[in-house]
């Protein structure tokens, strides 16, 4: 999602508890203002999802599964949902506020992470991809984008809209593909779930050691290409420990491809 600035405080006739603030994100068919509740004042995030953008899109399953999964998902590295407000133009998501942004723009800030605080982020990725594993949620959309970080720059994993549940063995292809996802989805091949956000989970730790992403090209194809056979450079000056991990989470097989707890073990996790 697209974070913006700016925007003078508003009242919604469909959502009358509270102000809305400056646009925080826009996506293709929500955007995330900040918001402030009417009669306590507490800060929040309000996603506003247009149901017509979501009929256009042939999306609204995605948005229902998206509002089940935040309820179900209790836990300090995923964003904690407040409720739901179901009006006729649109459906508003609200979540609790993370204030200091997106983990994107305080890796665009530094350049890249020491791995002494690169692993202290990780550890709370893992922490809370984990928890959404032991639930039977697969996010499916792990990217630095999606991890915001609060006042005392901690970790919370959101946008679940593109996640799904893995109850019953195999989970549906998706369309929804960036640098950030596993070989087996560009491929298109039917997935069990895990191993799909380890994949993500290699690419943000690359990248927040390294400072830029392992798979890049401005052709989709040749980006496809070298994701698909697990193509790209990792530099010298990254530590054993770092690179181990690396490697096992960017395995291409993913019958091969470490696991959660396999990388709570590692000494350099820990």
């Amino acid at each position: 999602m697209e974070r913006r600035r700016g925007e003078a405080e508003t009242i919604d006739a469909e959502l009358p508890n509270y102000r809305l603030g400056k646009i925080l994100g826009i996506g293709s068919f929500s955007k995330v203002k900040v918001a402030n509740h009417a009669l306590t004042g507490n800060v929040v995030a309000v996603k506003i999802v247009s149901r017509q953008k979501l009929r256009n899109m042939d999306l609204e399953e995605n948005a229902r599964r998206e509002i089940e999964i935040l309820k179900l998902l209790q836990h300090p590295h995923v964003i904690q949902f407040c409720e739901v407000v179901e009006a006729h133009a649109n459906i508003y998501i609200v979540m609790e506020h993370a204030e200091s942004g997106e983990l994107f723009d305080h890796l665009v800030e530094k350049g890249r992470l020491q791995e002494c605080e690169a692993r202290h982020f990780f550890q709370q990725i893992i922490s809370g991809v984990e928890h959404c594993h032991r639930n039977m949620v697969i996010h499916r959309d792990l990217r630095l984008e999606n991890l915001l970080l609060d006042s005392k720059y901690n970790i919370k994993i959101i946008d679940f809209g593109m996640s799904n549940t893995f109850w019953d063995g195999q989970l549906p292809r998706t369309n929804f593909l960036n640098p950030y996802s596993a070989p087996e989805l560009i491929s298109r091949k039917p997935h069990n779930g895990p191993e799909v956000d380890v994949w993500s989970c290699g690419v943000i730790l690359y990248a927040l050691i390294c400072g830029h992403l392992p798979f890049m090209d401005e052709n989709i194809p040749n980006l496809h290409k070298k994701i698909r056979g697990g193509i790209y450079d990792l530099p010298e000056n990254v530590s054993d420990g770092a690179r181990y991990l690396i490697l096992r989470m960017l395995e291409i097989d993913p019958t091969k491809r470490i696991t959660i707890a396999e990388i709570r073990q590692h000494p350099w996790f820990q």
